[in-house]
């Protein structure tokens, strides 16, 4: 069960020195990811019609999908971004410091603001704009309440606890 990053149509993923990327996770194609960033078990992350970029310390957890809208929409996932186990991110940008919650969809050309939350098993439709600092659920995600203070701070302390995290399996693995 090892990892696979493949080349596609003379793209090869670009990953900075400390990415952690765990067993079985494939990367394919037009894919940067930049420093301390970690990618968890079964992700697949498939940059094969359009582009996807990646920030620095953001973790992206278990079998989460990320794709690309062919030439329409490639896919920006900022800094401090936390993407929740079985996401799927698809054509869109997730700004800084914002939160993807288990199971949610967010679909080609949205927009989430940085430090917004949306919440396990949402989906944001295509063309939506999340305004930064607000929470979103349901299907289709609709506003709940704007983020406290405390919870974008909370946000911020993922990408580290992820980072620990990841140092943790490196180790193990030596």
């Amino acid at each position: 069960m090892e990892k696979m990053i493949k080349s596609f149509q003379g793209a090869t993923p670009q990953l900075h020195d400390t990415v952690f990327v765990s067993e079985n996770v494939s990367i394919i194609g037009d894919v940067t990811i930049d420093s301390e960033t970690n990618v968890w078990f079964g992700t697949v992350i498939r940059g094969d019609m359009n582009s996807v970029t990646i920030g620095k310390r953001t973790n992206i957890q278990d079998n989460t999908t990320i794709h690309v809208t062919t030439e329409m929409g490639p896919t920006v996932i900022g800094d401090e971004v936390t993407i929740g186990h079985n996401a799927i991110v698809h054509g869109c940008i997730l700004e800084n410091r914002c939160l993807v919650g288990m199971g949610s969809v967010i679909l080609d050309n949205a927009v989430i603001g940085e430090g917004a939350i949306i919440g396990a098993g949402a989906v944001v439709p295509p063309n939506k704009i999340i305004p930064p600092k607000t929470m979103w659920m349901g299907v289709p995600a609709k506003y709940i309440r704007d983020v406290s203070d405390a919870e974008f701070n909370d946000n911020v302390g993922n990408a580290q606890h992820y980072i620990n995290f990841a140092d943790k399996f490196k180790e193990d693995s030596k």
